[in-house]
């Protein structure tokens, strides 16, 4: 049985990444049923954020996935199982990679929020500007 390195914990028993990416799809369509338009991230955003994968298997029962993300920053992922003898090499692989693209979430989720705090800094900045500006000309 595989024992996971990170803090992941979000597969059941016997779950596979594409059935996590399932219900990710299916929570993003209740979420558009449900007409919730603010900016948010989609799994389909958070496929688009990784520009390559590599896995590494860098003991008898350890595989580590290595994510390249758009921008060049790197996430990593890990998966081990107790023993040699249930090393599987799909599975190792399956596991890490859904570990390090949980990764990307958070990351992308502090990027999303910064962008928002950032375009309503500047809009606050505008409105103080076009105030100065009436200000003096009424002067």
């Amino acid at each position: 049985m595989y024992a996971v390195l990170s803090a992941y914990t979000n597969l059941k028993k016997n779950q596979t990444y594409k059935d996590k990416i399932m219900n990710e799809n299916e929570i993003e369509e209740e979420i558009q049923a449900k007409n919730l338009n603010a900016p948010r991230l989609t799994p389909d955003i958070i496929d688009s954020l990784i520009k390559e994968k590599a896995f590494h298997k860098l003991t008898d029962v350890l595989t580590v996935c290595v994510l390249t993300l758009q921008n060049g920053f790197t996430v990593t992922g890990e998966s081990a199982c107790a023993s040699p003898a249930n090393y599987n090499q799909q599975i190792g692989e399956d596991i890490a990679f859904t570990n390090a693209r949980d990764k990307i979430w958070p990351l992308a989720g502090y990027a999303l929020k910064q962008k928002l705090y950032e375009e309503t800094l500047w809009s606050q900045i505008e409105n103080t500007t076009k105030n100065y500006v009436d200000y003096q000309k009424n002067k």
